[in-house]
Protein backbone atom coordinates (compact mmCIF):
# COMPACT_ATOMS: atom_id res chain seq x y z
CA UNK A 1 0.00 0.00 0.00
CA UNK A 2 1.46 3.37 -1.02
CA UNK A 3 1.97 6.21 1.42
CA UNK A 4 -0.83 8.24 -0.19
CA UNK A 5 -3.31 5.38 0.18
CA UNK A 6 -2.30 4.84 3.78
CA UNK A 7 -2.78 8.51 4.54
CA UNK A 8 -6.19 8.50 2.84
CA UNK A 9 -7.21 5.35 4.71
CA UNK A 10 -6.16 6.95 8.02
CA UNK A 11 -8.23 10.05 7.27
CA UNK A 12 -11.24 7.91 6.40
CA UNK A 13 -10.90 6.08 9.71
CA UNK A 14 -10.79 9.36 11.60
CA UNK A 15 -13.63 10.95 9.64
CA UNK A 16 -16.59 9.57 11.69
CA UNK A 17 -15.08 10.64 15.01
CA UNK A 18 -14.13 14.00 13.52
CA UNK A 19 -17.69 14.52 12.29
CA UNK A 20 -19.14 13.67 15.70
CA UNK A 21 -16.66 15.99 17.42
CA UNK A 22 -17.50 18.80 14.99
CA UNK A 23 -21.29 18.43 15.22
CA UNK A 24 -21.60 17.87 18.97
CA UNK A 25 -18.75 20.07 20.26
CA UNK A 26 -17.45 22.64 17.79
CA UNK A 27 -20.85 23.72 16.44
CA UNK A 28 -22.54 24.07 19.90
CA UNK A 29 -19.48 25.90 21.22
CA UNK A 30 -19.57 28.24 18.25
CA UNK A 31 -23.26 28.93 18.86
CA UNK A 32 -22.58 29.73 22.52
CA UNK A 33 -19.83 32.16 21.54
CA UNK A 34 -22.12 33.77 18.96
CA UNK A 35 -25.04 34.18 21.39
CA UNK A 36 -22.72 35.71 24.00
CA UNK A 37 -22.41 38.78 21.74
CA UNK A 38 -26.16 39.20 21.21
CA UNK A 39 -28.45 41.65 22.94
CA UNK A 40 -31.35 40.59 25.13
CA UNK A 41 -34.48 42.24 26.44
CA UNK A 42 -37.14 40.91 28.76
CA UNK A 43 -38.99 39.51 25.77
CA UNK A 44 -36.57 38.65 22.98
CA UNK A 45 -33.04 37.99 21.79
CA UNK A 46 -31.64 40.49 19.32
CA UNK A 47 -28.87 39.12 17.05
CA UNK A 48 -26.88 42.36 17.18
CA UNK A 49 -23.22 42.53 18.15
CA UNK A 50 -22.52 43.91 21.64
CA UNK A 51 -19.98 43.40 24.42
CA UNK A 52 -22.48 44.23 27.15
CA UNK A 53 -22.64 40.67 28.52
CA UNK A 54 -18.87 40.66 28.98
CA UNK A 55 -18.92 44.14 30.50
CA UNK A 56 -21.46 42.92 33.05
CA UNK A 57 -18.97 40.31 34.27
CA UNK A 58 -16.59 43.05 35.42
CA UNK A 59 -19.35 45.58 36.04
CA UNK A 60 -19.51 47.82 39.15
CA UNK A 61 -15.83 47.25 39.92
CA UNK A 62 -15.35 51.00 40.27
CA UNK A 63 -18.15 51.35 42.82
CA UNK A 64 -17.53 50.88 46.56
CA UNK A 65 -20.77 49.06 47.34
CA UNK A 66 -21.35 45.53 46.13
CA UNK A 67 -18.49 45.87 43.66
CA UNK A 68 -17.30 43.18 41.25
CA UNK A 69 -19.97 40.66 42.26
CA UNK A 70 -19.39 38.40 39.27
CA UNK A 71 -15.61 38.52 39.58
CA UNK A 72 -15.89 37.61 43.24
CA UNK A 73 -18.08 34.70 42.21
CA UNK A 74 -15.31 33.50 39.92
CA UNK A 75 -12.81 33.81 42.77
CA UNK A 76 -15.14 31.88 45.09
CA UNK A 77 -15.54 29.12 42.50
CA UNK A 78 -11.78 28.97 42.05
CA UNK A 79 -11.29 28.69 45.81
CA UNK A 80 -13.77 25.81 46.02
CA UNK A 81 -12.01 24.10 43.13
CA UNK A 82 -8.51 24.47 44.59
CA UNK A 83 -9.60 23.35 48.05
CA UNK A 84 -11.37 20.31 46.63
CA UNK A 85 -8.35 19.55 44.46
CA UNK A 86 -5.96 19.67 47.43
CA UNK A 87 -8.11 17.38 49.59
CA UNK A 88 -8.82 14.88 46.79
CA UNK A 89 -5.11 14.83 45.90
CA UNK A 90 -4.09 13.90 49.45
CA UNK A 91 -6.85 11.31 49.81
CA UNK A 92 -6.41 9.94 46.29
CA UNK A 93 -2.64 9.61 46.61
CA UNK A 94 -2.96 7.92 50.01
CA UNK A 95 -5.58 5.40 48.87
CA UNK A 96 -3.75 4.70 45.60
CA UNK A 97 -0.46 4.20 47.45
CA UNK A 98 -2.07 1.74 49.84
CA UNK A 99 -3.67 -0.23 47.00
CA UNK A 100 -0.54 -0.26 44.85
CA UNK A 101 2.16 -0.99 47.42
CA UNK A 102 0.50 -2.57 50.45
CA UNK A 103 -2.19 -4.76 48.86
CA UNK A 104 -0.26 -7.56 47.18
CA UNK A 105 -3.16 -9.64 45.89
CA UNK A 106 -4.63 -8.60 42.56
CA UNK A 107 -7.96 -10.07 43.65
CA UNK A 108 -8.00 -7.96 46.81
CA UNK A 109 -7.09 -4.85 44.80
CA UNK A 110 -10.06 -5.52 42.53
CA UNK A 111 -12.39 -6.06 45.49
CA UNK A 112 -11.26 -2.82 47.14
CA UNK A 113 -11.70 -0.94 43.88
CA UNK A 114 -15.25 -2.27 43.62
CA UNK A 115 -15.89 -1.09 47.18
CA UNK A 116 -14.63 2.38 46.19
CA UNK A 117 -17.02 2.47 43.23
CA UNK A 118 -20.12 1.42 45.23
CA UNK A 119 -21.23 5.07 45.73
CA UNK A 120 -21.24 5.50 41.94
CA UNK A 121 -24.04 2.96 41.67
CA UNK A 122 -26.46 5.71 42.67
CA UNK A 123 -26.97 9.18 41.22
CA UNK A 124 -25.04 12.21 42.41
CA UNK A 125 -28.19 13.82 43.80
CA UNK A 126 -28.99 10.79 45.96
CA UNK A 127 -25.44 10.75 47.32
CA UNK A 128 -25.65 14.44 48.17
CA UNK A 129 -29.05 14.15 49.81
CA UNK A 130 -27.69 11.35 52.00
CA UNK A 131 -25.52 13.92 53.78
CA UNK A 132 -28.50 15.99 54.94
CA UNK A 133 -29.68 13.57 57.70
CA UNK A 134 -26.07 13.42 58.91
CA UNK A 135 -25.13 17.10 58.87
CA UNK A 136 -28.47 18.81 59.46
CA UNK A 137 -29.31 20.81 62.57
CA UNK A 138 -31.08 17.75 63.99
CA UNK A 139 -28.87 15.27 62.18
CA UNK A 140 -26.83 12.41 63.57
CA UNK A 141 -23.59 14.40 63.82
CA UNK A 142 -25.15 17.29 65.74
CA UNK A 143 -27.08 14.94 68.00
CA UNK A 144 -23.86 13.07 68.77
CA UNK A 145 -21.95 16.31 69.50
CA UNK A 146 -24.67 17.67 71.76
CA UNK A 147 -25.15 14.30 73.46
CA UNK A 148 -21.42 14.04 74.15
CA UNK A 149 -21.38 17.51 75.64
CA UNK A 150 -18.87 18.81 73.08
CA UNK A 151 -21.20 21.63 72.04
CA UNK A 152 -24.12 23.33 73.79
CA UNK A 153 -26.24 23.69 70.69
CA UNK A 154 -26.27 22.25 67.17
CA UNK A 155 -23.48 23.41 64.86
CA UNK A 156 -24.96 25.47 62.04
CA UNK A 157 -22.08 25.41 59.54
CA UNK A 158 -22.11 21.66 58.96
CA UNK A 159 -24.84 21.95 56.32
CA UNK A 160 -25.70 24.55 53.68
CA UNK A 161 -22.23 26.06 53.85
CA UNK A 162 -18.91 26.02 52.02
CA UNK A 163 -17.88 23.15 54.28
CA UNK A 164 -20.76 20.94 53.12
CA UNK A 165 -20.17 21.89 49.47
CA UNK A 166 -16.48 20.93 49.66
CA UNK A 167 -17.36 17.75 51.55
CA UNK A 168 -19.79 16.73 48.81
CA UNK A 169 -17.23 17.55 46.11
CA UNK A 170 -14.63 15.38 47.83
CA UNK A 171 -17.17 12.58 48.20
CA UNK A 172 -18.13 12.79 44.52
CA UNK A 173 -14.77 13.28 42.84
CA UNK A 174 -12.04 11.61 44.90
CA UNK A 175 -12.37 8.47 42.76
CA UNK A 176 -11.40 10.52 39.71
CA UNK A 177 -8.09 11.20 41.45
CA UNK A 178 -7.52 7.68 42.77
CA UNK A 179 -7.75 5.82 39.45
CA UNK A 180 -5.13 7.68 37.37
CA UNK A 181 -2.69 7.88 40.29
CA UNK A 182 -3.11 4.15 40.96
CA UNK A 183 -2.49 3.37 37.29
CA UNK A 184 0.72 5.42 37.37
CA UNK A 185 1.88 3.73 40.56
CA UNK A 186 1.30 0.26 39.13
CA UNK A 187 3.68 1.13 36.27
CA UNK A 188 6.54 1.97 38.65
CA UNK A 189 9.36 -0.57 38.59
CA UNK A 190 9.40 -2.12 42.04
CA UNK A 191 13.17 -2.52 41.85
CA UNK A 192 13.43 1.26 42.19
CA UNK A 193 11.61 1.06 45.53
CA UNK A 194 13.93 -1.70 46.69
CA UNK A 195 16.98 0.29 45.55
CA UNK A 196 15.83 3.29 47.55
CA UNK A 197 15.36 1.14 50.65
CA UNK A 198 18.78 -0.49 50.18
CA UNK A 199 20.32 2.97 49.92
CA UNK A 200 18.93 3.79 53.36
CA UNK A 201 16.01 5.96 52.32
CA UNK A 202 13.23 6.27 54.86
CA UNK A 203 9.65 5.50 53.73
CA UNK A 204 8.72 9.19 53.42
CA UNK A 205 11.90 9.83 51.42
CA UNK A 206 11.04 6.99 49.05
CA UNK A 207 7.57 8.43 48.53
CA UNK A 208 8.87 11.97 48.07
CA UNK A 209 11.82 11.28 45.79
CA UNK A 210 10.79 8.09 43.94
CA UNK A 211 7.04 7.47 43.96
CA UNK A 212 5.83 11.06 43.67
CA UNK A 213 7.92 12.03 40.60
CA UNK A 214 7.07 8.78 38.81
CA UNK A 215 3.31 9.13 39.28
CA UNK A 216 3.23 12.79 38.22
CA UNK A 217 1.30 11.85 35.09
CA UNK A 218 -1.51 10.30 37.11
CA UNK A 219 -1.62 13.32 39.42
CA UNK A 220 -1.96 15.69 36.47
CA UNK A 221 -4.70 13.62 34.82
CA UNK A 222 -6.63 13.34 38.10
CA UNK A 223 -6.20 17.06 38.72
CA UNK A 224 -7.62 17.88 35.29
CA UNK A 225 -10.69 15.73 35.97
CA UNK A 226 -11.33 17.20 39.42
CA UNK A 227 -10.72 20.84 38.50
CA UNK A 228 -12.85 20.69 35.35
CA UNK A 229 -15.74 18.95 37.14
CA UNK A 230 -15.77 21.26 40.16
CA UNK A 231 -15.48 24.49 38.17
CA UNK A 232 -18.57 23.68 36.11
CA UNK A 233 -20.67 22.05 38.84
CA UNK A 234 -23.93 23.71 39.85
CA UNK A 235 -26.07 20.84 41.19
CA UNK A 236 -23.81 20.13 44.17
CA UNK A 237 -23.52 23.82 45.01
CA UNK A 238 -27.29 24.24 44.86
CA UNK A 239 -28.16 21.18 46.97
CA UNK A 240 -25.38 21.25 49.56
CA UNK A 241 -25.09 25.04 49.67
CA UNK A 242 -28.80 25.53 50.24
CA UNK A 243 -28.85 28.12 47.44
CA UNK A 244 -26.59 30.29 49.64
CA UNK A 245 -23.20 29.55 48.05
CA UNK A 246 -22.32 31.33 44.84
CA UNK A 247 -20.56 29.63 41.93
CA UNK A 248 -20.22 30.41 38.26
CA UNK A 249 -22.07 27.26 37.25
CA UNK A 250 -24.99 28.23 39.49
CA UNK A 251 -25.04 31.74 38.03
CA UNK A 252 -25.12 30.33 34.49
CA UNK A 253 -28.01 28.02 35.43
CA UNK A 254 -29.94 30.93 36.97
CA UNK A 255 -29.35 33.21 33.98
CA UNK A 256 -30.46 30.50 31.55
CA UNK A 257 -33.52 29.86 33.72
CA UNK A 258 -34.65 33.49 33.39
CA UNK A 259 -33.91 33.43 29.64
CA UNK A 260 -30.86 35.70 29.86
CA UNK A 261 -29.04 33.59 27.31
CA UNK A 262 -26.39 36.15 26.21
CA UNK A 263 -25.28 36.67 29.82
CA UNK A 264 -25.26 32.91 30.45
CA UNK A 265 -23.32 32.31 27.23
CA UNK A 266 -20.76 34.99 28.09
CA UNK A 267 -20.16 33.47 31.51
CA UNK A 268 -19.89 30.02 29.92
CA UNK A 269 -17.24 31.30 27.49
CA UNK A 270 -15.25 32.97 30.27
CA UNK A 271 -15.54 29.89 32.48
CA UNK A 272 -14.37 27.67 29.63
CA UNK A 273 -11.40 29.96 29.06
CA UNK A 274 -10.47 29.87 32.75
CA UNK A 275 -10.70 26.07 32.90
CA UNK A 276 -8.65 25.70 29.71
CA UNK A 277 -5.96 27.97 31.13
CA UNK A 278 -5.82 25.82 34.26
CA UNK A 279 -5.61 22.65 32.18
CA UNK A 280 -2.83 24.12 30.02
CA UNK A 281 -0.92 25.08 33.17
CA UNK A 282 -1.27 21.52 34.50
CA UNK A 283 -0.23 19.96 31.20
CA UNK A 284 2.96 22.03 31.17
CA UNK A 285 4.07 19.99 34.17
CA UNK A 286 4.17 16.79 32.12
CA UNK A 287 3.97 15.79 28.46
CA UNK A 288 0.90 13.56 28.51
CA UNK A 289 1.33 12.44 24.90
CA UNK A 290 4.82 11.22 25.67
CA UNK A 291 3.97 9.65 29.01
CA UNK A 292 0.85 7.85 27.81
Amino acid sequence: MTTTRRSLFAWLQAAPLTAVFFVFFIVPLGLIVMVSFWQATDYELIPAFTLQSYRDIVGNCGQPDDACVMLRTYVSTLELSLLTWAITLVLGFTVAYFLAFHVKSTLMQTVLFIVCTVPFWTSNVIRMISWIPLLGRNGLVNNALVGAGLVDQPVEWLLFSRFSVVLAFVHLYTMFMIVPIFNSMMRIDRSLIEAARDAGAKPWQTVLHVVLPLCKTGIVIGSIFVVALVMGDFVTVGVMGGQQIASVGKVIQTQAGVLQFPAAAANAVVLLAVVLLMIVALMRLVDLRKEL
